[in-house]
């Protein structure tokens, strides 16, 4: 017994000398939070400048409500212009070309077309010049990308036998960048495994978290702890919210699923149909058309689709008016129609816009009191759809709108509308980084 409480002593102590005296150890530790620390700043950074540009398209649209028919497809022409020419890697959201580096198949000496501090930069430029443009797009998808691009480079100034492999960095970056985008740093975990990792992974779930914290420190201190959305306030389950309960489920989850399907089908470029050969053979001219038509819409709209879509969400959840019917039809267009454009954009936040008009129309045709709660199980149900990680967008949601009392409710509509898109679509972020292997790997060097 004695030699047996001697053996667990001498465990603890030895393990206690290795974590204090041993200075690789450490110093791959400070590399990695002055990282995290870096990536959160630059996230900060990033939305200041994506919902500056924004503004001042709005300002312009407000000037003049024709300027969007010119300056639209214009700027999306150039935007893909410069994309293909300048990096070429920045294009689409920025989680498909994450999870790409991921795969086992990727050649490492390749992994710099997709993730790199280049890459980065070119990302932050290109999509707030794409709210600049007043294209439907998100900025969460590209603050993956981001942050992964910064999070790798700590690999360069850690000893030669580090612990810590690039695939726990990228994992890491993707992970904060989720977290400092929405505020939402549970998210960011469950992104990790779910999206990113496919798996826990023991040895990296600690650099995971510390990215997390530290990313999330930034953000909070520079924007403030506020809930995203604001506070939806949780009701009790009952047979009242049952049937239009179910309805947003079923009716978000087949319209994700839809969503996912048209841009694997879209984004593939193998099609025979007119625009697929277009898009093939005049990028350029294929992106000003898709721009115009994206103008079109906004202008349809008296503005409500241009941008990320998060004005119209907030307006939905604080019950004002002036949100148009068909919101949801229009936002789903396009949204669609930038990212087939070929400019980079995420889908994150018009995919919440999407669900919350799906929501709000729902408790409206059935004068349903409890709006707010609907217009969330319809963010959630297409989110979970679109993206088909259910447990990733329930917890996004949750910790957007504070709404820990729907936890359940939010569980069940995630499950519900992921089984509807599974029947309707592939995966979606899975089958856009397959699309991005034979692009990377036939590249000229």
């Amino acid at each position: 017994m004695d030699h047996s409480g001697n053996g667990a002593g001498h465990n603890i102590e030895t393990a206690l000398r290795r974590e204090v005296s041993d200075w690789r150890l450490w110093w791959m530790r400070g590399v990695v939070v002055l990282a995290a620390v870096v990536a959160g700043l630059t996230i900060s950074g990033f939305t200041w400048l994506a919902e500056r540009a924004l503004a001042l398209f709005f300002i312009g649209h407000t000037w003049n409500w024709w300027a969007p028919l010119i300056w639209t497809p214009l700027c999306t022409a150039a935007i893909v212009w410069c994309t293909r020419r300048i990096a070429p890697g920045a294009a689409g959201s920025g989680i498909p070309q994450v999870m790409a580096v991921l795969d086992p198949a990727m050649p490492p000496e390749r992994v710099g077309r997709l993730v790199s501090l280049r890459i980065s930069a070119a990302k932050i430029a290109l999509t707030s010049w794409g709210m600049l443009a007043g294209l439907s797009l998100g900025r969460e998808g590209p603050s993956v990308q981001i942050a992964a691009g910064i999070l790798l480079q700590a690999k360069r100034f850690m000893p030669a036998r580090a612990t810590i492999s690039p695939h726990s960095l990228l994992v890491a970056g993707g992970a904060a960048g989720i977290a400092a985008a929405f505020n939402t740093p549970l998210a960011g975990v469950m992104f990790a495994i779910e999206e990113l990792a496919r798996r826990p992974e023991q040895r990296s779930s600690g650099l995971i978290i510390a990215a997390i914290v530290m990313a999330g420190v930034i953000a909070v201190s520079v924007h403030g702890n506020g809930t995203y959305f604001g506070i939806i306030h949780g009701v009790a389950i009952d047979t009242r919210l049952l049937l239009p309960g179910v309805m947003v489920a079923l009716s978000a989850g087949a319209a994700g699923g839809l969503f996912s399907r048209l841009l694997l089908a879209s984004l593939n470029g193998t099609g025979m149909d007119a625009f697929s050969r277009l898009r093939l053979a005049r990028p350029v001219l294929f992106a000003g058309v898709c721009g115009m038509l994206v103008a079109v819409i906004g202008v349809v709209s008296n503005g409500a689709t241009f941008g990320s879509g998060y004005a119209s969400t907030r307006t939905m959840v604080d019950g004002a008016a002036g949100i148009p019917p068909i919101y949801a039809l229009l936002k789903f267009l396009a949204t669609w129609l930038t990212t087939w454009s070929g400019a980079p954009a995420g889908i994150f936040a018009p995919s919440l816009a999407i669900g919350a008009a799906i929501g709000n129309d729902i408790a409206m045709l059935m004068a349903h009191t409890q709006v707010p709660a609907l217009i969330a199980l319809g963010m959630v149900g297409f989110l979970a759809a679109v993206t088909q990680a259910p447990l990733t967008s329930f917890i996004i949601v949750m910790e957007m709108v504070d709404g820990h009392a729907m936890v359940l409710s939010l569980m069940a509509c995630a499950l519900v509308a992921t089984v509807i898109a599974r029947i309707i679509s592939p995966p979606l972020y899975p089958g856009l980084a397959a699309l991005q292997l034979p692009r990377v790997s036939s590249a000229k060097a």
